[in-house]
């Protein structure tokens, strides 16, 4: 009896013993017929002793508008096939499953600090998830791929800093998991490496964006000036706001009025990611914010909108876009390269890096990793009035 349309299932008389439907030698799919629908069956003649093998596939949706049920039921019998011809006979286990292996093996040879460290990347972000409960053989690319890129959720795109940070995290996590699932292929416990091989992690982790993609970069007085050329008034003032200061555009579009102190010469960022902080200002910047300022109340935002409201990252996305594009610079050029290139001065000219991660708002280890390099032509010229007998 066919098995192979849904309308020759329905003839079927409802009985235990499935109706079979041969697939290859030795290889059959079957349908158990019941009163009300129906559940699929493999089964798979073991070559070595003659004896038949049976996995029970379950039931499959063959409403109008899904997949057939025969083509589903056929894909899972021939992955169960394909496992148990590859040594697989564990069909159960699941992601999690794959990981506390990972670890116990770790363990086992002596790995104890890689174990560790694995096991607290998995309890943090796997355990207790939908993808940790998936099993091993249903694991697909587009689950991994979701799981990597849910971990920079949150993260304001324009912060470079954070999500260079974020992703490079990521990166780290997708490694151990992906470890642990190699492992599992390898003591097959799943069959093939299909559900994650092809997974990629985020590119260009390591560098500081800049202009071109060079770590090294930073927008040069020229590229500024073409920048702020083509961007209208209140944009401009935001840019220059970001170039007087060092500060990340959120910590800028936070600030009001009062938050300038026009006797001492300092501003108070109340809302940053390392906690308020009151940075002096030069006298550029305070006659800039004093001109901003003028004539308006304390809760005003520092630097507004031409309309007088505050700005934020959808405010500034589609214009500072258009400018970059209309001067002629690259793509990857966002309201933070503004920063970048305010630390990069501060750095060239000497000012102490202490004090360049106190304004910026960010650690010494942070300003020397990304913009030390800047200190290399000044440490030359005094390592040159060193006299040093040869």
């Amino acid at each position: 009896m066919k098995i192979d349309s849904k309308s020759s299932r329905e003839k079927l008389a409802p009985k235990r013993e499935p109706y079979w439907h041969k697939l290859d030698t030795g290889f059959y799919l079957g349908f158990r017929r019941l009163e009300v629908g129906g559940t699929w069956i493999a089964r798979l003649r073991d070559d070595s002793n003659g004896k038949q093998i049976y996995h029970a596939l379950g039931a499959f949706d063959d409403s109008e508008y899904r997949e057939k049920a025969f083509p589903k039921a056929e894909k899972a019998a021939r992955a169960w096939r394909d496992a148990q011809l590859s040594g697989v006979t564990q069909h159960d286990l699941t992601v999690w499953d794959a990981c506390e292996h990972y670890t116990e093996t770790l363990t086992s040879r002596g790995r104890g600090t890689t174990a560790a460290d694995a096991s607290g990347r998995f309890e943090r972000l796997l355990k207790g998830t939908a993808l940790a409960k998936t099993p091993l053989a249903k694991l697909t690319a587009k689950a991994v791929t979701q799981w990597l890129t849910g971990q920079t959720k949150g993260i304001d795109p324009d912060d470079a800093d954070a999500m260079r940070s974020a992703r490079a995290s990521a990166n780290r996590n997708l490694t151990s998991l992906k470890a642990a699932l190699n492992r599992a292929m390898k003591d097959r416990l799943v069959a093939t490496d299909v559900g994650w091989k092809t997974v990629a992690p985020f590119e260009a982790v390591g560098a500081r964006r800049g202009v071109g993609g060079n770590s090294h970069a930073y927008l040069s007085e020229e590229q500024r000036r073409a920048l702020f050329a083509k961007c209208a008034p209140d944009l401009r003032a935001l840019l220059q706001s970001l170039l007087l200061t060092a500060a990340r555009p959120g910590e800028i579009a936070a600030c009001r009025v009062s938050d300038f102190d026009r006797k001492h010469g300092t501003l108070v960022f109340r809302e940053s990611k390392t906690g308020e902080r009151v940075v002096t200002l030069s006298t550029d910047a305070i006659e800039f914010f004093k001109a901003a300022t003028k004539e308006r109340i304390g809760n005003a935002p520092l630097v507004a909108r031409a309309d007088g409201s505050a700005w934020n990252k959808d405010a500034w996305k589609k214009p500072i876009r258009n400018a970059v594009a209309a001067a002629g610079l690259p793509s990857d050029v966002v309201l933070y390269s503004l920063r970048h290139a305010a630390i990069s001065e501060m750095i060239a000219s000497g000012m102490p890096t202490a004090v360049v991660s106190m304004l910026a708002g960010t650690s010494a280890a942070m300003i020397q990793r990304h913009y030390g390099h800047l200190n290399h032509a000044k440490t030359r010229v005094q390592l040159d009035r060193v006299k040093l007998a040869v």
